[in-house]
């Protein structure tokens, strides 16, 4: 028996999951080129037999009888092949054991390399098969060891997977032994011609992944995730739909007494989270995504939203170094300008300042501003601003006093953008 031909057999088996059928497969061709190498007289009609039990090694070659041998390597005299088997004929085929009793460490040594290529192939099948089709799902491992500074070898059992440094919050720290749950973001080839199994638990779908795992609802499809987010270790928007009236998709994510929600910001190592009911109407979910913040003045370009909310809600809508007006944009599909509403106002009576003082003519007619109601035209004339210069020259603060529930900045904008389609 080949005891260590058998023990390599049971630890690819247990360990790497490779078939022991598959492992003589990638032996026996190598072993083939390697006795055509090492043993003398012997032609291109090799084969190789390993017994899958025992690990015993026969190796065979074939010759044709013939009365006459003009070519050894292929061919043998009728006489020499009587002595092997009594019965033959001239023109049979005669297979013949050529088996040296040192090939099992000259094949080993010659076939070294092509059977460790040959295993690799096997292995990324193996990895392939197991792990291709659960792409997207999250699977939990052991921290094995750190290659390349922070980036992680994971132990899924049957196979190593890599948690790339990119691939996980910089704020999260592992040590080795440690269980961790992550994303399996994609099976790729690697340049020695085996396979990897990569790991994610800072792409937004990981995220979603864990809100399934905890919410039956988002698994029999009752509720579902239309968009998410994410800055990976300080915050996760995702916007939810319920397909079923009778179910609120933010109190069903959320849980009650947040117990659902909670199990998942643990995971994430207190991540902040936040959820909101999606609309299919941009100006409706972009409020939802404000919200407690009003919208007090916005506008659509093609590219970005510019709005205006109040100084006190400035700092809740923008975020630590800008992330929160980000990740809005980012669910939005554009990039959002949010503007304090003091600054709006003072760059609001700034431009009025500078059109007053406009020779423009027409300034001087009577006033004019669309949009607005012909009732609250007369009471600004009766109070004196009569035309457009005279409203222009106006003080802010005086506008409530003498026409009362009359919103200056709300007219100056309306006049200032009735003025810029008039220039161009």
């Amino acid at each position: 028996m080949n005891k260590d031909l058998i023990a390599i057999f049971e630890y690819l088996e247990r360990e790497k999951g490779i078939k022991r059928e598959i492992v003589i497969n990638a032996i026996v061709d190598s072993l083939r080129a390697a006795a055509r190498k090492s043993i003398k007289g012997v032609g291109e009609t090799v084969n190789v037999e390993i017994h899958p039990k025992t690990g015993e090694i026969e190796v065979f070659t074939q010759k044709k009888i013939v009365e006459k041998v003009t070519d050894p390597l292929e061919e043998i005299s009728l006489e020499e092949a009587r002595s092997m088997e009594s019965e033959c004929q001239i023109g049979q085929v005669l297979e013949i054991s050529i088996t040296p009793q040192d090939f099992g460490r000259i094949a080993a040594a010659a076939a070294r390399q092509v059977i460790t290529q040959k295993l690799k192939g096997a292995e990324r099948d193996v990895i392939y098969e197991e792990y291709r089709h659960r792409v997207g799902e999250i699977i939990s491992g052991t921290v094995k060891r750190f290659i390349r500074g922070r980036t992680i070898v994971v132990d899924l059992g049957k196979v190593e997977a890599i948690l790339p440094e990119r691939n996980y919050p910089k704020l999260e720290r592992y040590n080795a032994g440690e269980k961790v749950q992550a994303l399996l973001h994609e099976v790729r080839d690697t340049d020695m011609g085996g396979a990897e199994v990569i790991l994610s638990r800072s792409h937004p779908e990981f995220v979603a992944q864990l809100f399934v795992q905890e919410v039956p609802e988002l698994h029999d499809k009752t509720v579902a995730i239309e968009r998410i987010v994410r800055d990976p270790g300080y915050r996760t928007k995702l916007a939810v739909r319920s397909y079923d009236p009778k179910v609120d998709p933010v109190g069903t994510c959320v849980g009650v007494r947040g117990t659902r929600i909670k199990n998942i910001i643990r995971e994430l190592n207190n991540e902040k989270i936040d959820v909101i009911p999606f609309s299919d109407d941009p100006i409706q979910l972009m409020q939802n995504l404000l919200a407690p913040a009003d919208i007090k003045k916005m506008k659509v370009y093609d590219d970005r939203y510019w709005m205006v909310v109040n100084d006190e809600d400035y700092p809740t809508v923008i975020g630590k170094k800008g992330m929160n007006a980000r990740l809005i944009g980012q669910m939005l599909g554009k990039e959002i300008d949010v503007q304090k509403m003091s600054e709006y106002q003072k760059l609001l009576s700034i431009q009025m300042v500078e059109q007053a003082e406009s020779p423009d003519p027409t300034l001087d007619e009577k006033l004019k501003i669309e949009g607005v109601s012909g009732l609250i035209i007369e009471s600004l004339v009766s109070a004196g601003y009569d035309t457009m210069r005279k409203f222009m020259q106006a003080v802010p603060a005086e506008i409530p006093t003498k026409v009362p529930g009359v919103n200056y900045y709300d007219l100056a904008d309306k006049l200032i953008e009735q003025l810029r389609k008039r220039k161009g």
